[in-house]
């Protein structure tokens, strides 16, 4: 299930957003110049378990310790993993930002990616693979909107074998799914000795952390669900 776009249009210009899009990028152009040392590059600033629990065990200083938790942030492996990540929180993003207004948000990313970070590592502290991408971050970015705008509908590209079809799906049930996917993936992958790939951990727990901001925001607030949509056929 791949969005092409939501129909929640933004009250304010989401500068919050578009710049974490576009530091993202040229984080991204600068790894592509960097040739064969890309890989000290990642293993440098990406987020490595063991370099953490080996680091927590002798006492390194905080700031050595918790500095490749933000940076691994916007490190990417690749085309396919940067544009992924960037085209979820431009369809998504903007409208979480104008909920809970720039400074807000920005902290409300980085809190996310923190906590999706920790999440993956409790489930695999031993590892040596660097954590990067933004995933995380973004993931509390969904979970988030998903309690903000649950009647929202997002127009999906939907890919079944051979069927393929472009539907509006309401906002909950394409998170929902995108979560369950992804807890699905995580417990099968939770206690095998060698992991790679997708940190479904990760996701996990920014999901999870972004839906329960969204709703202490909306006890905080006193907010009600947004039913704009909810008479309109999805």
């Amino acid at each position: 299930m791949f969005p092409l776009k939501d129909d929640i249009p933004s009250r304010r210009f989401p500068i919050v957003n578009y710049s974490l899009i576009v530091l993202n990028f040229l984080v991204f152009f600068f790894e592509l110049s960097l040739g064969r040392n890309l890989q000290l590059f990642i293993a440098h600033y990406g987020f490595v378990p063991i370099r953490f629990t080996v680091g927590l065990e002798r006492g390194f200083p905080l700031e050595t310790l918790f500095l490749p938790v933000l940076t691994s942030m916007f490190l990417h492996g690749g085309w396919f993993h940067i544009i992924g990540n960037m085209w979820f929180l431009y369809i998504f993003g903007d409208n979480v930002e104008d909920r809970l207004g720039h400074l807000h948000y920005l902290f409300f990313y980085i809190a996310s990616g923190f906590f999706a970070v920790f999440l993956q590592y409790i489930f695999n502290p031993y590892s040596s693979i660097p954590l990067i991408g933004a995933s995380g971050a973004i993931a509390g970015v969904l979970g988030a909107y998903m309690v903000f705008y649950p009647y929202a509908r997002v127009l999906t590209l939907l890919v079944i074998f051979i069927f393929i079809d472009i539907v509006y799906l309401p906002a909950f049930l394409y998170l929902f799914l995108w979560f369950f996917i992804q807890f699905i993936n995580g417990t099968t992958m939770a206690f095998l000795p060698h992991q790679g790939g997708v940190a479904w951990w990760a996701h996990i727990g920014g999901f999870s952390f972004g839906v329960v901001w969204g709703l202490i925001m909306r006890v905080f607030k006193k907010e009600e669900v947004s039913i704009i949509h909810v008479m309109r056929p999805w």
